[in-house]
């Protein structure tokens, strides 16, 4: 599974200065869309494992039994559907930026870092308690090791690291979004792939 819009920091940093910062705006639209579009896969997988989960644990006469179980993973991915409705549309965002410039990318900085903060503590989560519902059916998932979720970033710091540096922060804060997403896409393939194929067998 590797459908996710992967960026290369330098690619577009490099078109940015060739256009005069236009591809800029490109950018923006991208780490947005991308995100929009992640998300809503991941809940769709994670549903449909949920579901598929569920009528194995009924077939089995287990459905009472594993209840609080599926219970627990619902709230999980309750925080991947309520990520969905948040204001992230990428076309909107993009106008927001070209209009309040350097402001409204950090304050997108700011609303993606916190996306990802909370989904993929709650994909994480919603994954293990997965493969442990199966695990107790009798299908075992080979989930892949991954770190630790991340945390927030330091906003405070990263403001005054902006001020201090004149904007130039700006970008090593670009380069965090974008590298973090990257791997968030990356550690979810792997993990997603393994759970398809248990389902699948």
């Amino acid at each position: 599974m590797t459908s996710d819009y992967i960026f290369s920091f330098w690619t577009a940093f490099g078109w940015t200065l060739l256009t005069c910062g236009i591809f800029g705006y490109y950018v923006v639209y991208k780490m947005f869309e991308r995100w929009v579009e992640h998300n809503k896969r991941r809940l769709e997988v994670l549903d449909a494992a949920t579901a598929m989960a569920w009528e194995k644990a009924v077939a089995a006469g287990r459905g009472e039994e594993l209840t609080p179980w599926f219970e627990s993973l619902g709230q999980q991915i309750g925080v991947l559907r309520r990520i969905t409705g948040e204001f992230r549309d990428p076309g909107i965002w993009t106008v927001i930026c070209v209009l309040a410039g350097g402001i409204g990318q950090i304050v997108g900085y700011v609303l993606l870092d916190g996306d990802l903060t909370d989904h993929e503590a709650a994909e994480r989560s919603a994954e293990d308690q997965l493969a442990a519902i199966l695990a107790s059916l009798g299908t075992h998932v080979a989930l892949p090791t991954v770190p630790a979720p991340k945390g927030r970033h330091n906003v405070g710091g990263r403001v005054v690291a902006l001020l201090a540096s004149c904007g130039l922060y700006a970008l090593w804060w670009q380069y965090d979004v974008m590298e973090e997403g990257n791997n968030n896409f990356r550690a979810d393939w792997a993990r997603e792939d393994a759970l398809i194929t248990a389902l699948g067998a």
